[in-house]
């Protein structure tokens, strides 16, 4: 079987007309290709490109060819993207890309697939800490992709929009195009995930500039990785926006296939470089460079500083994942000070260097955390952990659980009566797990959650009232609760306003997003949670959520979501729930009457 035949663009900023009359050209001449893969910013970048793009987006125009793309930002790119997540092919979790209409697929977050035979892996958006609901790649997408990194085979082609901090190290001079700059268009977080994915090809947009590498070994791989940047479809300087290859897939390789290397093969250009006479060299090698993915900063300096004695280097896999493949034969040390520095949410590059090198669109924390508390303190954190359970409200299995709140038990999930209540049948829906968010959970629970949610809305709407939930989590929780709050009809249309009136006092503004059920707005969330920060959310009566990515500085009061309802029911008195305490016979008499109402309604009956 002949190899697969695969066309790749980079930015295309909507000019769909272009592409597709280039793509008719190359595919008469050297076609047919199977696959398009587009890297870089698909979506117009101006509003006069956007009846164009949505010709092609809404099926009036035809797109010729499987067409794929990682570059989820743009002029209309949220209507566009919404529109796709709520198709009903769409829903579950697809790696293989969301179709948005015939030919036209969009690979969201990270993930691999199988294309044409050959695996693909992709990081879809750019870095960013903005936390907006698309074009940006969030924590877990990096996480999933290291994940993808552990797994057996090998990755034939990898997608990121921005292109790897340190690509042109080592390469030869005479072939990097003077266009190109460090300093826009890179990520070094894309150069991790590289090093340690390790494909075979590494295509990237956003420079604007064509740019083939020559090839380059691995660290503990035997095969080599082509590195290819495309420039921008339309561009001024008629650089190369179109790139044809056609490699066999891995998995039907033999041994000496894969291993193959020309004789213009450079070291890795993310290894450290070798230095002759105090200078930096770029020698070319066929062998890889031994134990550079283990690695990834000398920081003799830090480790004086603080009396740690040697100058070795830290195990980049034990202080990222807790582990270490090899065990006692690693040659790095296995710093379990820096591991858990790493846990706390200290930025990795600062634990390693001392510093970082990615400025304010850093998502984690530059200074080290707790440094005046001793190991022995830490230790003693770390084995009261596991008794947290036995100490929290929430889990029915402490002895502080308030169980003659609780109205119906299943099997992830159980609702009871909130402590403290708003108005009189003001419930919690909460985990039966010790988990510090209902967001991060899986497609089961969801389901189950969903069932809650929908009981709930009919048990108040037989009383003439609609059910508001809400979520506040706080990089500080530890039991997660959705706090379901009944509104009198009369006013469920207020209750965005009132939440947006809010938001505008407290100086941010919500993300908006509707849905037609919970599940389509719930997956959504999860694009937008981000586990570093704080996170808001509302789900109205009307199925629109709105959210809130708490920023790192940004005061947010824990008690905003009763407080504006409160606000909204003239309660103002009853915002904190410490002033609306009852007695547990009350409390008793409250929950058996709400159970004796709910239960024709309940799921688990």
């Amino acid at each position: 079987m002949a190899p697969p035949r695969i066309l790749l663009c980079g930015d295309v900023f909507g000019r769909l007309n272009q592409l597709f009359k280039r793509f008719a050209a190359v595919n008469k001449s050297a076609g047919p290709f199977d696959a398009l893969l587009c890297v870089g910013q698909f979506f117009p970048d101006s509003p006069e490109r956007l009846e164009e793009f949505t010709g092609y987006a809404e099926g009036r125009s035809e797109i010729p060819i499987p067409t794929y793309f990682i570059g989820d930002y743009g002029v209309g790119a949220p209507k566009v993207l919404l529109a796709a997540s709520k198709g009903s092919g769409n829903q579950g979790f697809k790696m293989d890309g969301l179709k948005v209409c015939k030919n036209l697929y969009w690979l969201k977050g990270s993930g691999k697939f199988t294309l044409q035979g050959l695996c693909v892996a992709y990081l879809s958006g750019r870095h960013s800490s903005s936390g907006q609901q698309f074009g940006t790649y969030s924590q877990d997408d990096v996480d999933a992709l290291r994940a993808i990194a552990e797994d057996p085979g090998i990755v034939d082609i990898f997608l990121t929009n921005e292109w790897p901090t340190g690509v042109t190290n080592s390469a030869s001079a005479s072939d990097i195009p003077a266009e190109i700059s460090e300093s826009t268009g890179s990520d070094s977080t894309v150069t991790e995930l590289v090093s340690e994915i390790k494909p075979r090809y590494h295509i990237a947009g956003t420079k604007g500039v064509f740019y083939a590498r020559e090839p380059y070994s691995n660290v503990d791989a035997v095969h080599v990785t082509r590195f290819i940047g495309l420039s921008a479809v339309g561009n001024k300087d008629k650089q190369k926006f179109i790139h044809a290859i056609s490699p066999t897939p891995a998995s039907i390789m033999s041994a000496s296939e894969i291993s193959m290397k020309s004789t213009n093969t450079t070291i890795s250009p993310y290894s450290t470089p070798l230095m002759v006479d105090g200078n930096e060299a770029s020698k070319r090698s066929s062998d890889s460079v031994t134990d550079s993915q283990y690695w990834r900063y000398d920081v003799s300096t830090k480790r004086q500083k603080h009396g740690a004695g040697s100058g070795d280097k830290m195990c980049f896999k034990f202080v990222s994942s807790g582990t270490c493949p090899r065990e006692e034969n690693c040659h790095f040390q296995h710093d379990m000070a820096a591991r858990e520095q790493f846990m706390r949410g200290v930025c990795f590059d600062f634990i390693n260097k001392g510093k970082c090198e990615r400025g304010p669109d850093c998502n984690f924390k530059h200074s080290l955390q707790e440094e005046s508390e001793g190991n022995a303190d830490r230790r003693r954190r770390s084995d009261n952990a596991s008794a947290r359970s036995k100490e929290c409200w929430f889990c029915i299995s402490s002895a502080n659980v308030e169980s003659h709140l609780i109205i119906s038990i299943g099997e992830n999930f159980y609702c009871a009566l909130a402590k403290g209540p708003l108005v009189k049948d003001h419930v919690l829906v909460i985990p039966v797990e010790h988990l510090p968010n209902t967001i991060a959970l899986s497609q089961q629970c969801e389901s189950e959650l969903d069932r809650f949610q929908n009981s709930l809305k009919k048990f108040y709407k037989n009383q003439e009232k609609e059910a508001v939930f809400f979520e506040w989590v706080s990089k500080r929780s530890t039991h997660a609760n959705l706090q379901v709050i009944p509104v009198p009809s009369s006013k469920a249309a207020a209750v965005q306003n009132i939440f947006n009136f809010a938001a505008d006092k407290m100086g941010f503004k919500f993300e908006v997003t509707k849905f037609n059920n919970n599940l389509e707005g719930r997956n959504s969330l999860r694009t937008q949670f981000d586990k570093n920060l704080s996170f808001f959310y509302v789900e109205l009566p009307d199925g629109t959520i709105l959210s809130h990515v708490v920023g790192e500085n940004e005061k947010f009061p824990a008690q905003f979501g009763r407080e504006v309802l409160a606000g909204l029911l003239d309660m103002a008195k009853r915002a904190d729930w410490r002033t609306c305490t009852c007695s547990k016979e009350e409390e008793t008499k409250m929950a058996g009457d709400f159970k004796a109402q709910f239960q024709e309604f309940d799921p688990n009956e």
